[in-house]
C-alpha cells in the first residue's frame, strides 16, 4: 500500500533490547491531503530510520504495510513503512522489505 502526503512530525526515536538482541524505532506523522486532511502515524525500523533521514516539512510517497496484534483483549495496529521516495524522485526500484525487521510484540510496551 502507498501513501503520499507531507511530513508534520517526527517523533523520539525508541530502541530495547530483544530475546533477537538491539532494535530501535522512530515514528513519524504524514498529513494527506484533501478538504479534510488526515493524518497517519507510521514506523520505521532499524538502520532504514539513517538511511531514509525523515525531516519535518519533507513531501514523501510511503510504501508501507498494515499488521494488527492482540494484547491484553486489546487490538493495536502498525503502519510500518518498507520504502520512502520523495514526491516526483525516483524511489529505491523493487520490494526493499527488511523481512526480519521488527522485535517480538512481547518485548515491545503495548501503547
Amino acid at each position: 500500500m502507498e501513501m503520499t502526503g507531507t511530513i508534520t512530525q517526527v517523533l523520539p526515536e525508541k530502541s530495547g533490547t530483544s530475546a533477537r538482541g538491539p532494535w530501535r524505532k522512530q515514528e513519524y506523522v504524514l498529513e494527506l491531503p484533501g478538504d479534510f486532511p488526515k493524518q497517519v502515524c507510521f514506523m520505521v525500523w532499524g538502520d532504514r530510520i539513517d538511511q531514509f533521514g525523515i525531516r519535518e516539512g519533507q513531501e514523501l510517497t510511503v510504501s508501507f504495510d498494515l499488521e494488527s496484534r492482540e494484547y491484553n483483549g486489546r487490538w493495536y495496529t502498525d503502519v510500518k513503512a518498507w520504502r520512502i521516495a520523495p514526491v516526483g524522485g525516483a524511489g529505491e526500484p523493487g520490494d526493499d522489505r527488511v523481512r526480519d525487521e521488527p522485535p517480538p510484540f512481547d518485548d515491545e510496551p503495548p501503547f
